[in-house]
């Protein structure tokens, strides 16, 4: 897990991004996370060194690799067995890997952005071949959160190393 300072630059291109998109159908969040999301795929490429492309499969691609970036909010430093998600809806864009952040985001200070981690990544299709389903409205025995959509999740743990990539 690699723990990473929002700069200025990265807040700003993330805001105009976000503002530009608008709500996005079907979202879990009602288009609330879209600058968390800006913001994963901004340190993200930052670290990788691929180049946005921000298509509706994927969001990133670095040596002909299409990663699709998934991003949470998050309140505090996120722990090894914390789970990362796929929404089912997601699971036919047409990526290769997906990387998984975490962005600090402080409900008093909904505009206030200071640090973000990146998770790890993994094959697409080893993704779902180790993830659990989850059913929308079951809870998740491991955190007793209720689904919101039917899901993929695997733990932060599982995931392999962002390094890897670079």
């Amino acid at each position: 897990m690699i723990e990473v300072e929002i700069t200025e630059g990265i807040l700003e291109k993330a805001k105009r991004k976000a503002c530009a998109m608008g709500k996005i159908k079907n979202s879990i969040t009602h288009g609330q996370g879209n600058i968390a999301g800006f913001i994963g795929e901004e340190i993200v490429n930052t670290f990788i060194g691929g180049k946005i492309n921000n298509t509706y499969d994927y969001d990133i691609v670095k040596d002909e690799v299409k990663i699709d970036v998934k991003t949470k909010r998050c309140t505090s430093r996120p722990k090894e067995y914390y789970e990362c998600s796929i929404a089912k809806l997601s699971t036919h864009q047409k990526c290769d890997r997906y990387i998984f952040v975490r962005v600090l985001w402080n409900k008093s200070r909904p505009n206030e952005w200071k640090k973000a981690w990146i998770l790890g990544q993994m094959d697409k299709k080893e993704y779902l071949k180790k993830a659990r389903f989850l059913k929308k409205g079951e809870v998740d025995k491991s955190n007793n959160f209720t689904v919101k959509a039917d899901c993929y999740n695997l733990k932060i743990s599982d995931l392999y190393p962002v390094e890897c990539l670079t």
